[in-house]
């Protein structure tokens, strides 16, 4: 077994927000000395590569954390809204958004940076496409989502 990346396709978004696959557990041990102040976590908890007790590490370092648990074959409407919620929530927090493999995470940290931030939509796009191509299924689930908000942009 090869060593494991501590943030499997890290993504600094911004000074206020970064996205990654699964982060080690030594890995979210270090995040308020990072200046992290919240965690939002998009996949099931009961997923193989979850790590248990993440809501501990990350509550016992004073973070404000959150779950998110979007089915991988089934992102709803309703998934993004409560990100929306939680993203405006923490508007002034510096956020690691993560899931499994970034996949999830830099989908919807678009869609928020798009949707709600108003960020220009090709340059965003830029971003997921770092982490991934989406499939059939998340790609519907874009271009369904910009579209019930108004955003005429089509990415794929």
């Amino acid at each position: 077994m090869g060593h494991q990346a501590p943030t499997p396709n890290r993504l600094d978004v911004s000074p206020q927000l970064s996205t990654s696959g699964q982060p080690t557990r030594a890995f979210l041990e270090t995040l308020k000395e990072q200046g992290y102040e919240a965690v939002v976590y998009l996949a099931p908890p009961t997923v193989g590569d979850a790590i248990a007790d993440e809501p501990k590490i990350v509550g016992r370092q004073g973070l404000t954390f959150v779950n998110i648990p979007i089915v991988w074959e089934k992102p709803t409407a309703a998934d993004f809204d409560a990100f929306t919620r939680v993203m405006k929530a923490l508007e002034n927090r510096k956020v690691w958004v993560h899931c499994q493999m970034n996949l999830r995470a830099s989908s919807m940290v678009f869609l928020h940076r798009v949707i709600t931030l108003k960020e220009a939509p090709e340059k965003a796009w830029t971003d997921v496409q770092k982490a991934w191509v989406p499939n059939a299924t998340w790609r519907a689930f874009i271009l369904a989502t910009l579209k019930a908000n108004g955003v005429a942009y089509e990415p794929l």
